[in-house]
């Protein structure tokens, strides 16, 4: 039995703690693709400016990784979150006062090193906090809730820009980030180390890289890392930013049309997560396991795509839609992942395949950029350079699906 189960009240103030903040980083993930028309014009952005700018939030995500796993298993959520939000905060600053690309995209480094503790933390807490039957539904509800993010990101912050402008909006995000702050320091319990690691610390001291020998070596996580750098980190790279960018130059939408699109992505988004996490636990229990789960859904997703590409002009925000709805079953690889691994190594684990998951978020979207601008200097049209691009993207979804049927029977 595990002593360190919290009662349900706790449980929620802490799960409310918790998503503030992933509300926040989601929104600060997904916002640049509702600012590309301005930033374009101000700072004279080619694609693949735009697809490195809003990289850049995910190659500063993927830098912490490695040491974030072990420090979450050593310090806990807690003290952990509260030290990388506050460099969150900065790279909001920044943001604001940003004057060329550069430095919007050191901006943008920052601040995706200063929340890239926001879900990994609070999984890596659930493992122990939570019984093991409400671990999936609290993972799917925080995606949930950085499905809202994600929702803010649209229609409010575009909204807002003619009010207040894009800076101003950055300085207003940065004060919520330090709401949040106040609300986990007040909330979250402190971590407990497990007593064999407390008596074992002082003789064993590895390194960061050694501590994950057992995650790397492990089966599962080796035949999910395909599908969780192609799939489903081409999935958060097309949702927060390439599907605006193709509503506008390939289906012919003005920004507004285009971030009314992104609006209803990430509201079907929100309650798809929502579904999950209200279905998953029942679904485990008649027998449909992740693996079983996303061996059928991927394949949906596989033929989305291959109707957006075929498509081309009459691909809008409705396919975008679909490909995001059916893109969600690789989401179920990431509490799985945990779940296959002891809960003192639950951190590294997830924090191994989060690494993955976000330097795919970050290849796919400058390589989608680098493509689009490659066909271009080829002589294709822009709407072409966009279905070719997508086409290639597909080869390596389709490619790591085959991988993971493959090797997923050895795991």
């Amino acid at each position: 039995m595990n002593d360190d189960v919290l009662p349900r009240r706790v449980a929620i103030w802490v799960f409310v703690a918790f998503a503030s903040a992933y509300f926040l980083s989601t929104l600060l993930r997904a916002i640049t693709a509702t600012l590309s028309p301005m930033l374009t014009l101000e700072f004279g952005l080619q694609a693949r400016d735009l697809g490195l700018l809003a990289g850049g939030y995910f190659f500063g995500f993927s830098l912490t990784q490695l040491p974030m796993g072990h420090w979450l298993d050593q310090h806990g959520p807690k003290k952990v979150v509260l030290s990388f939000l506050g460099v969150a905060v900065l790279g909001c600053l920044a943001f604001s006062w940003a004057t060329d690309f550069y430095g919007l995209l050191m901006a943008r480094v920052l601040i995706g090193v200063g929340v890239s503790a926001c879900l990994m933390a609070p999984l890596t807490g659930y493992r122990r906090w939570l019984a093991l039957e409400h671990q999936q539904r609290a993972n799917s509800w925080m995606l949930m809730t950085g499905a809202l993010g994600m929702l803010a990101s649209t229609l409010p912050v575009q909204w807002l820009l003619p009010v207040v402008g894009w800076r101003w909006i950055f300085v207003g995000l940065a004060l919520l980030i330090v709401l949040s702050m106040a609300l986990m320091a007040w909330q979250v319990p402190k971590w407990r180390l497990p007593e064999p690691a407390l008596e074992t610390e002082p003789s064993k001291r590895i390194g960061i890289l050694a501590s994950y020998k057992q995650v790397w070596a492990h089966p599962y996580f080796r035949s999910l890392t395909p599908m969780g750098f192609f799939n489903y980190g081409g999935f958060v790279a097309m949702q927060t930013l390439w599907a605006g960018p193709w509503m506008v130059k390939v289906a012919g939408y003005t920004p507004l049309e285009a971030a009314t699109g992104l609006f209803w992505v990430n509201v079907c988004m929100l309650i798809t997560f929502w579904l999950w996490g209200l279905y998953t636990p029942s679904l485990t229990k008649r027998g449909y396991s992740a693996n079983k789960l996303m061996a059928y859904g991927v394949p949906v997703n596989l033929c989305v795509q291959t109707y957006i590409i075929l498509s081309g002009a009459d691909a809008g925000a409705l396919h975008w839609i679909v490909f995001c709805i059916s893109s969600s079953f690789v989401a179920l690889a990431q509490p799985a992942v945990g779940m296959a691994f002891p809960a003192a190594v639950a951190g590294r684990a997830l924090s191994a395949f989060n690494l993955v998951l976000f330097l795919g978020v970050f290849v796919v979207q400058w390589g989608m950029g680098l493509m689009i601008d490659g066909f271009k200097a080829q002589g294709y049209l822009e709407p072409q350079a966009f279905q070719c691009a997508m086409a290639v993207y597909f080869a390596c979804c389709l490619a790591s699906y085959g991988y993971f049927l493959r090797h997923k029977s050895d795991s």
